[in-house]
This record gives structure tokens, sequence and C-alpha cells, in this order.
């Protein structure tokens, strides 16, 4: 193999696969809908923890495809977990005033780049 090949192979082989969860929350006076398209949290993790929310009395439908949908208006990219070295998009759909809220949290807290 040649040598300058390796690293594009790595860089391919690398990034997490296409994989995403959209998830719905309903609730008294709540209605919430993201998606979290996966970076670079382990896949087992991804699908068994960060995509299954545990939120008092809400109804929570989640989801799994490729990637997120179109529509959202706002997305948190390459946002980190917190406490933890992993990253992920956060595509937020719905109401979008919340961006005044979501926005700071996600280059602050998160050390995400809005768009």
């Amino acid at each position: 193999m040649r040598v300058w090949l390796l690293p594009v192979l790595l860089l391919l082989s690398s990034g997490a696969h296409a994989e995403a969860c959209v998830v719905h929350s309903k609730g008294e006076g709540v209605d919430v809908k993201i998606c979290q398209e996966n970076r670079s949290i382990p896949r087992q993790l991804f699908r068994d923890g960060f995509c299954k929310p545990e939120m008092k009395g809400q109804k929570i439908d989640v989801s799994f495809v490729d990637n997120c949908p179109t529509g959202a208006f706002g997305v948190c990219r390459n946002a980190r977990v917190s406490n933890q070295p992993y990253r992920q998009d956060i595509h937020y759909y719905g109401v979008a005033s919340d961006a005044r809220y979501l926005k700071p949290f996600c280059e602050g807290q998160s050390q995400g780049q809005w768009e």
C-alpha cells in the first residue's frame, strides 16, 4: 500500500458511520423534537444511553435513522458531551425562537458551533 494512501483510508474509516436518533418528547404543555447525530460516541452507548432519555411525565418516542431529517431551525455542530470526550450534532425542530436559549448553551457549555 502506498504511504500517502494510508492517512486517507484512516480518515475515511475512523469517522462514525451515519447514525442518528430522532427523539420526540410530549407532555403537559411540552412538545420537543430533536435529532442527535453521532460523531464519536461508541455505537452501543449511543443507542442504549444517549438515545433513550427518561423524562418523568413525558411520553418519549425514539426512532433511529441514518441521518437527521431536514427542516431543523438550528443545529449545534460538534457538541461536546458533558465530562466526556464524545461529540455529536444536535438538530432542533419546533419553535425557532428557542434558539435564543439553545445557541448560548451550544457555544458555551457544549463547545459546539451553532448553525
